[in-house]
């Protein structure tokens, strides 16, 4: 499903700037780690920590080829029994295949729960219908609190809107749904990804896989990378990425003014002083809350600097750019 395939309503956008929203998610799946060796294995395999992974955090973290390049990205936090992982549904097989084959002799299993839990995403003032659902709410971004019906977790703001997660088991989740619509508005769940671009929070799907090192799609930044960890796969090349020059490659907030099928994940982009070669690729793409398309891309640094980038080819959809709610490093 694209961007284009469902339009987001004006009302939308409305009830998470004005009130506030849930969406339940089906783009997601989640893969559960258990195991006496399940925190140590996952930190010999991802690019952030898992031993000091603690019950009322949740973090950021990427998996990469050999090569330095993302198979997948993912929130994870500790269960109650395993380390959770919740990813791109459309990556999850392959990932969780590519990870299993390394278990070897460590004592951990690697199973697929997407059908046995459900995630829910809020965004806007939601604190009074999740009041009613959980005891204690999180107090700061990737911050988790545990209760009776899952786990809460906050996430970054976006849109200048604080953003929550549920997950818990599917039956449990799904027998509170009809509190949240006495209280918030349902909203499609293209929002949450209209939500993650505005966040400046890449999602490596299946039309990205092997495109970038963690850097280029800012994980760093967003704190999805532990740069004094041990090994793990690529970690040679992702340490060379950000010790050794400038990091040259970076991801950026833009739009397009018009609905377009160019603008999809792994569509190339080109630059007006260069039309001949790439200089990018679209990332995550949602409807635009005033028509159009918002994007995260990855480009070339230098190609922000003047001349115009269009998506698809050298003369296709021109984007516009938008600051990030971020900023990059300043010897990036």
């Amino acid at each position: 499903m694209n961007s284009q395939t469902i339009a987001l309503a004006p009302s939308d956008f409305e009830a998470v700037r004005t009130a506030g929203a849930y969406m339940p998610l089906t783009k997601f799946g989640v893969i559960d780690v258990k195991g006496e060796d399940a925190a140590s294995f996952l930190h010999n395999q991802i690019t952030n920590d898992v031993q000091h992974l603690d019950a009322s955090t949740a973090r950021l973290a990427g998996y990469c080829s050999p090569k330095g390049r993302l198979l997948g990205s993912f929130l994870m936090w500790r269960t109650a029994d395993a380390v959770r992982l919740l990813i791109a549904r459309d990556v999850q097989a392959a990932v969780q295949k590519r990870l299993s084959m390394f278990v070897l002799r460590s004592k951990a299993k690697l199973t697929d729960a997407t059908s046995e839990v459900a995630a829910i995403a809020f965004a806007g003032d939601v604190r009074a219908a999740l009041s009613g659902i959980f005891d204690a709410l999180p107090d700061g971004v990737h911050v988790k609190v545990e209760g009776p019906h899952g786990s809460l977790i906050r996430v970054p703001d976006a849109a200048h809107r604080p953003r929550f997660l549920w997950v818990g088991a599917k039956a449990d989740v799904e027998a509170q749904v009809a509190k949240l619509d006495e209280k918030l508005t349902r909203v499609p769940e293209q929002m949450w990804d209209w939500l993650d671009i505005h966040a400046g929070e890449p999602r490596i799907t299946h039309a990205t896989v092997e495109q970038f090192v963690p850097q280029m799609v800012n994980f760093d930044v967003l704190g999805a990378v532990n740069f004094k960890k041990g090994c793990y796969p690529g970690q040679e090349i992702v340490a060379r990425s950000q010790y050794r020059g400038t990091i040259k490659r970076r991801t950026a907030l833009a739009h397009v003014d018009t609905r377009t099928d160019a603008v999809l994940p792994g569509a190339e982009l080109f630059h007006s002083d260069d039309p001949g070669q790439p200089c990018g690729l679209v990332v995550n793409v949602a409807p635009g809350e005033k028509g159009g398309v918002d994007c995260l891309v990855e480009i070339k640094l230098a190609a922000l600097e003047n001349g115009s980038v269009h998506v698809g080819a050298a003369d296709g959809p021109t984007l516009g750019f938008v600051p990030l709610p971020y900023a990059f490093p300043a010897d990036a």
